[in-house]
């Protein structure tokens, strides 16, 4: 894509920006463009200028459970964290931008008193990535207090379409058969509760996060749930531990979160994920569904 024509039609994005600085595994190449929209209005008017134009376009939130590639994203990137942000209490529940950060949701609802969404804050991702995927947490998922999410189809506009509609199941919605929609805003159901216990109930649920994630650059999970079991229990009984390709590495405290020593390559990642895969397979006769979203091109 040529830069010329990307920063006339965008003259607000940064033209061949390193998107290792927007990930949480702190990984990827240059997106040829990188807008931040100010308001949904600014969202919906890039992505109609873009279609229009050919361009493509990749959505990212909050950096994390996403790869990207060495060779940088062709396009596009419309970031949404900590750009759409608008957060509006509504009677029973609460209405989110796609851009707003789960934790910080968490923390929001249970101020006012406002129970159901507690389970987010152990899910750093954000509202638009939580429909995505039916983020979940501690017990919880995105589908149980979920009422509607608006969703943006090309040729279409913007769509209000309620939960049953989304199709929302275990790390899944329809959106995954529809790469070119996009989440606007959604609004979740919640119920009457105590301040003072959801404060504690977050609090309990963060210090389990803390206390069982690495501290070190990933992605979160690597991997879903197989039936029945967990998959950094059936990766750490296949002895991978430690195991480490490049700055990648199998982390010795969580077996599912493969963290990065620093300058870890996406190629990298991708061999140890295959080479987890490879191992439980041959191990332990069990096959591991990938979680982490792969974007971007290989690297020339």
């Amino acid at each position: 894509m040529h830069s010329g024509t990307l920063q006339r039609l965008f003259p607000a994005a940064k033209l061949d920006e390193p998107l290792r600085r927007y990930t949480a595994w702190k990984i990827g190449g240059p997106a040829d463009a990188l807008l931040e929209p100010r308001s949904v209005e600014e969202f919906l008017e890039a992505l109609e200028r873009a279609r229009e134009h050919g361009i493509p376009v990749t959505v990212l939130g909050g950096g994390t459970n996403v790869l990207v590639r060495d060779g940088g994203v062709r396009g596009l990137v419309l970031r949404l964290a900590k750009s759409l942000g608008r957060v509006e209490v509504d009677g029973d529940g609460v209405v989110a931008e796609a851009g707003v950060l789960y934790p910080a949701l968490a923390n929001t609802t249970a101020a006012r008193g406002l129970a159901g969404l507690e389970f987010a804050t152990g899910i750093p991702g954000t509202v638009g990535g939580a429909v995505f995927m039916n983020a979940g947490a501690y017990g919880g998922e995105t589908k149980d207090v979920l009422e509607w999410a608006e969703v943006y189809r090309p040729g279409e506009g913007v769509v209000r379409m309620d939960a049953r509609e989304l199709d929302l199941s275990y790390r899944h919605s329809i959106l995954h058969e529809h790469p070119d929609w996009a989440v606007l805003r959604a609004r979740y159901r919640l119920r009457e509760g105590d301040p003072e216990e959801l404060r504690e109930r977050i609090k309990s649920f963060r210090t389990q996060r803390m206390n069982g994630s690495p501290n070190k650059p990933s992605c979160g999970s690597t991997f879903k749930r197989p039936p029945g079991d967990f998959p950094g229990r059936v990766i750490e009984a296949a002895g991978l531990k430690g195991t480490r390709i490049g700055q990648i590495e199998v982390s010795p405290v969580h077996a599912n979160y493969l963290v990065n020593h620093g300058g870890g390559s996406s190629e990298d990642a991708l061999r140890l994920i295959e080479l987890v895969r490879e191992t439980v397979r041959e191990r332990l006769g069990i096959e591991l569904e990938q979680e982490v979203r792969v974007i971007g091109e290989p690297p020339s």
